[in-house]
């Protein structure tokens, strides 16, 4: 099963979320001293939220290429004057690359900056295939989860070039992805370039992180308050790998949820026990802060609902491992151990 299952099984529950609330991808990450309906800690900073960073020395593509495609096909690209991705993380990659100027579409949770005032064709992996052809690509970007499969099918029956990439799953495939882009691009060196640093960011999160007899327990949740949503993450949820490198430990995982997400219950919430809880700043949001989501039944129960220790990161960075994978790390270090308090 893949790791991606904010796109895969719970497509028509980010859907509806959307709808619900009426936008996606970032909001505000509501910092806070763990008082009055805010987080505890403070989540992905507004300047890492709001830009990427790309290449200072990108370089242009060459051209044409041929490239494996995750779908099984193998794809002739021969211009890259026109790029759309079709995920938010894969509009990431492609400005990290410095190839920003050529991108002319977004999905709807690509809102950092750069990318903020292109054309929206994606919502929630439900792609337009009629606006996306009107945009006259020569090179599309997809997920293995992208869909639906007829609007896919429709793209490229219009002989547009479609490059499928694989969701990564862990930290380990932050840089297969990147490379798997790269090489669809044509700037294979700057791939290279953009792995290594974002690899060596990553490591030097890593080695900051305090050494600690016991690790604290982490349970991710994923709510959508105007949608009734409540789930709670388990080992297939995509935050395992994140919380794993941050020191802690995924509750939900080790309590014995090997599926993506499974309904919040008091029971499946005490059987976790998380010390924290981990959750998107918009979720947070949606359920009126952290006085908001200690109603949910079994959560005040908890010890992170009894300390009120509730960790946030942005949307639309938490699980796209990606260049800015070492931010995502970041915060949940400094917010799990105090760091820069």
């Amino acid at each position: 099963m893949r790791r991606t299952r904010l796109a895969g099984a719970l497509t028509a529950v980010l859907a509806l979320a959307l709808v619900a609330t009426g936008c996606g991808g970032a909001t505000a990450d509501g910092s806070g001293n763990g008082s009055g309906g805010e987080p505890s800690g403070t989540g992905v900073s507004a300047a890492a939220r709001d830009r990427v960073e790309p290449l200072a020395d990108p370089v242009a593509p060459r051209l044409p290429v041929t490239v494996p495609s995750a779908d099984g096909r193998r794809v002739a690209v021969t211009s890259a004057d026109r790029i759309v991705p079709l995920s938010g993380s894969l509009n990431e990659i492609v400005f990290t690359l410095g190839l920003g100027p050529k991108v002319v579409a977004r999905d709807i949770t690509a809102t950092f900056e750069q990318a903020a005032k292109l054309p929206v064709v994606t919502r929630a992996h439900d792609v337009s295939a009629e606006s996306v052809l009107s945009l006259r690509p020569t090179v599309v970007l997809a997920e293995s989860t992208t869909g639906p499969a007829e609007a896919v099918a429709q793209i490229r029956d219009a002989g547009i070039p479609l490059v499928v990439v694989k969701p990564a799953k862990t930290l380990a495939d932050v840089r297969t992805r990147i490379d798997a882009v790269a090489a669809a691009l044509g700037v294979p060196d700057s791939g290279a370039a953009l792995g290594k640093r974002t690899q060596d960011r990553i490591d030097a999160v890593r080695k900051g992180i305090p050494a600690r007899e016991e690790k604290p327990r982490v349970a991710f949740l994923y709510v959508r308050g105007s949608a009734a949503v409540y789930l709670l993450g388990g080992a297939e949820s995509g935050a395992s790998s994140l919380l794993e490198a941050a020191g802690a430990v995924d509750a939900g995982k080790e309590s014995g949820l090997v599926k993506d997400f499974t309904p919040i219950t008091s029971e499946a919430l005490a059987k976790a026990a998380p010390d924290a809880i981990l959750v998107m700043s918009k979720g947070l949001a949606s359920v009126g802060g952290v006085d908001g989501l200690a109603e949910i039944p079994g959560v005040a129960e908890t010890p992170a609902g009894a300390d009120r220790r509730v960790v946030t990161v942005d949307d639309g960075v938490l699980l796209n491992y990606g260049p800015r994978t070492d931010q995502v790390l970041k915060s949940l270090v400094d917010q799990l151990y105090g760091a820069g308090k």
